[in-house]
């Protein structure tokens, strides 16, 4: 038996056009085990024809395409469309990346073929969507960052916005694509009808990168309600310190992490005060507790302090460069980061891949395709796939949601445990969210004392709650009561912590041969850093994306601090592992262990980071506000206050299109600008003729006559921009979401992907703390009132209070 039968989505068969915005998603397919096989031009994928000076995105379009098979169509060949036909009439899913409408113009409409073909999902993937106003504009990397709202959150107060490093816009579209397309799969399987997806990278930036409108980090109580123009000093959030070899960060989030470190400083009587127990009041006082903090980590190594930290339960990490992640031994006896051939001849140090099943790596099994390698194989005489048979799942009604009849018993905590929850909570399933009373969930902190967190409802919506010790031998077994009615359970305690509990997937199975454990945590369950304390800051600094993140050249230059990436990118690849999981179990019946490390997530965005410095030790580094092999590209200054764009010319043709806007045909010749290999020598030059231009004009109109033009230019939004944004406004972007602890209602993102026939999620307030427990308690575990009583009197019970 091959590695990839034993993997979930064995037998489950992808047909993808190629296109980049998909790549990691059918990649991530891939890895858990379905058949995939990539469909490109004669000329090859764009990311194929990449040029050298573009190593790093040309790499990770490599890794991207591991464990695919790669054949050539030509779409003005009657014969070679009738080829692909008879591929997409054999295949369970099609995804779609050539563009809004060209799937159609080349009489392949997915209304038309969900009809005709039972039980195919259809998902179509592009920068903006299928429809709305920006459903035809230009866009790159940079400028989703600018347009989603990410760049106006990056960089210090007073100085040119930051762009975040390459690879991670693709990496959250990616992850939204493949839950999109296994959530289709689902509801077909239990319809037994087809269904289109239309999937908006712009909408998985909005949504799922680090939203504005919704899910934020525990440090979000230290942030205003109102929106400043400027950007905040993030550095305050999670800071990062200098020390005696090097630089740490610190995650200061709870009051027991902060005494500990007040005591660790020798408890200075400034800090005394029990108002710094609280997130806001640290925050305020943050020079002054900074330099404290600095004078006293200079004196150490980065080793003492972690190694100290971790002695006394406070969160620290090294901050490491691309070139220090290649050599950390963790990375490597965990399986993350492995030796192996990402191209013909080409052998370097990557990830391998984002989740463990069974205790076995999803990950690297063979390298992308060379142009056409599998043309013989899929289009040989005998066929490749037999013809499709849908297997059946459990039938919905109609108007269900897919997850309708599933039980999900959430043990998660913060942003990823919040975040892997509401996904199946959005979609029909009851998730059950269990707390103790005694260590509330890090989201429940906010701005005002005892008031509800908006980023608890936020994350927690269509949950029920229940108040329950697991500390407490018969808490445990309430919960494995329950167990024996679940179908998944999700947890993101430290590693050890379920075992501890006596809540292993062997124990779990015993009770429930179905049940499906995830398993997650910062570093992983397997390595020498899987003891260690993580959240979201503390991976980024430890996977090189806080150096990446970075001013050039700037000592404390990370400008990450206002993200808690890659929390919700890291929950929702958890997601999709899951519903690969509960896919399996409709034929095996079993279910299984799913693992998975948020450092892994983050190691694998920045794959093609890894491959270049691999390939080429040194070569890696910040690239600040420049795209390697693009000029004039990144952040120009706009007319106005802090008005900020992001343009990206490509190529000749981009640069040819641009001189034409700003009324300098002549440049598109010129012996020094008119080719890439001279802009990018001229950078400056090359820059300033954009520069002049955008100073004096309009910036609407500007941005809106290069992309009239062709080119892929974008404004900087702030968060309120957001909630006008005529695209997303368009596309039913945002609800309103009501609460009865909150005094008027949130706005909120709804779902990254817009569906034939799956509805949309209901917005049922989250939970207070044990809301739902005698309910529960009664419905599921069948106690009487007397005997609910007295589990409250014992503590063990804790209902609503």
């Amino acid at each position: 038996m091959s590695a990839a039968a034993k993997l979930p989505l064995a037998g489950l068969r992808v047909v993808e056009l190629a296109g980049e915005l998909a790549d990691s998603g059918t990649r991530l397919l891939a890895d858990l085990g379905a058949e995939v096989v990539k469909v490109e031009p004669p000329e090859g994928a764009a990311g194929r024809r990449r040029t050298p000076m573009g190593d790093i995105s040309r790499w990770a379009w490599h890794l991207n395409n591991a464990n695919k098979l790669g054949v050539v169509l030509d779409t003005a060949d009657v014969c070679d469309m009738t080829k692909l036909r008879d591929l997409v009439d054999a295949a369970d899913i099609l995804v779609d990346c050539w563009g809004p409408g060209r799937l159609a113009d080349a009489g392949l409409e997915p209304g038309r073929l969900t009809a005709e073909v039972p039980g195919l999902v259809v998902v179509q993937v592009s920068a903006f969507g299928q429809t709305g106003p920006y459903r035809d504009l230009q866009a790159t990397e940079h400028v989703l960052y600018a347009m989603g709202g990410v760049l106006s959150r990056s960089g210090f107060p007073g100085a040119e916005p930051l762009l975040p490093p390459v690879g991670l816009v693709e990496g959250h579209t990616g992850a939204h694509v493949a839950w999109a397309a296994l959530l289709a799969h689902y509801q077909a399987r239990r319809t037994h009808r087809g269904e289109s997806v239309d999937v908006s990278a712009y909408e998985a930036v909005v949504h799922g990168l680090d939203p504005v409108f919704g899910t934020q980090g525990s440090a979000a109580a230290a942030r205003p309600d109102t929106f400043p123009r400027g950007r905040p000093d993030s550095r305050n959030y999670y800071p990062v310190y200098r020390c005696a070899d090097g630089h740490v960060r610190t995650c200061l989030l709870s009051r027991r992490q902060w005494r500990a470190m007040f005591e660790w400083l020798g408890s200075p009587e400034e800090f005394a005060d029990p108002k710094f127990d609280a997130i806001p009041a640290r925050f305020h006082a943050a020079e002054r507790l900074n330099a404290v903090i600095q004078e006293f980590f200079d004196r150490h190594t980065r080793a003492e302090l972690v190694e100290e930290g971790a002695e006394r339960g406070i969160p620290i990490a090294e901050v490491l460069d691309v070139a220090d992640v290649l050599t950390v031994p963790h990375f490597v006896t965990s399986g993350v980061l492995t030796d192996v051939e990402i191209a013909p001849g080409v052998t370097a140090r990557v990830p391998s891949g984002q989740v463990r099943v069974d205790g076995v790596r999803a990950g690297h099994r063979s390298r992308s395709p060379e142009l056409g390698e599998h043309d013989d194989v899929v289009f040989g005489a005998d066929g490749f796939w037999p013809p499709r048979v849908l297997p059946a799942g459990p039938e919905l009604v109609d108007g269900d949601r897919p997850f309708a009849g599933l039980r999900v018993l959430d043990l998660g905590v913060n942003v990823f445990g919040a975040e892997l929850g509401r996904q199946f909570a959005d979609n029909g399933a009851d998730v059950i969210k269990v707390e103790n009373a005694a260590y509330p969930d890090g989201l429940r902190q906010s701005r005002r004392e005892g008031a509800f967190a908006a980023s608890f409802a936020w994350g927690n919506r269509n949950k029920r709650g229940l108040g329950l010790n697991l500390r407490s031998p018969r808490g445990v077994e309430i919960f494995r009561s329950l167990v024996a009615t679940a179908d998944v359970v999700v947890a993101n305690f430290k590693p050890g912590a379920l075992a501890g509990l006596g809540l292993t997937h062997e124990i779990l199975a015993e009770i429930n041969p179905r049940i499906i454990l995830c398993d997650a945590s910062a570093f992983g369950n397997v390595g020498e850093w899987r003891k260690r304390l993580g959240y979201g800051p503390l991976v980024r600094a430890s996977c090189g994306v806080s150096a990446l993140w970075a001013y050039p050249d700037v000592e404390y230059g990370s400008a990450d601090g206002s993200t808690v990436y890659p929390d919700h990118v890291a929950a929702q690849v958890a997601a999709v592992s899951v519903l690969a999981g509960l896919i399996a179990r409709l034929e095996s019946g079993r279910g299984c262990l799913i693992e998975l490390a948020q450092s892994d997530v983050a190691l694998t965005h920045l794959g093609g980071h890894l491959a270049a410095e691999s390939l080429q030790p040194g070569s890696v580094g910040p690239e600040g506000n420049i795209a390697l092999a693009e000029a004039p590209s990144g952040v120009f200054p706009c007319a106005g206050d802090d008005e900020w764009c992001v343009v990206s010319v490509r190529d000749d043709d981009d640069w040819a299109r641009l001189c034409r806007v700003v009324g300098r045909p002549e440049l598109a010749d010129h012996p020094l600008l008119g080719n890439v290999a001279g802009r990018l020598r001229n950078r400056a030059a090359a820059a300033g003729v954009l520069t002049q231009w955008l100073i004096r004009r309009d910036r609407e109109e500007s941005i809106a006559a290069l992309q009239q033009a062709g080119v892929p230019a974008g404004l900087m939004a702030r968060g309120p921009d957001q909630l006008d944004d005529a695209q997303l406004t368009a596309r039913g972007a945002f609800v309103d979401l009501e609460h009865p602890a909150l005094p008027m209602p949130l706005r909120a993102n709804l779902q990254v992907g817009t569906y034939t026939s799956v509805p949309a999620a209901p917005l049922l307030p989250a939970p207070v703390r044990g809301e739902h427990t005698r309910e529960i308690a009664a419905s599921l575990l069948g106690l009487t009132d007397q005997e609910v009583e007295a589990l409250v009197a014992d503590g063990i019970l804790q209902p609503e209070q």
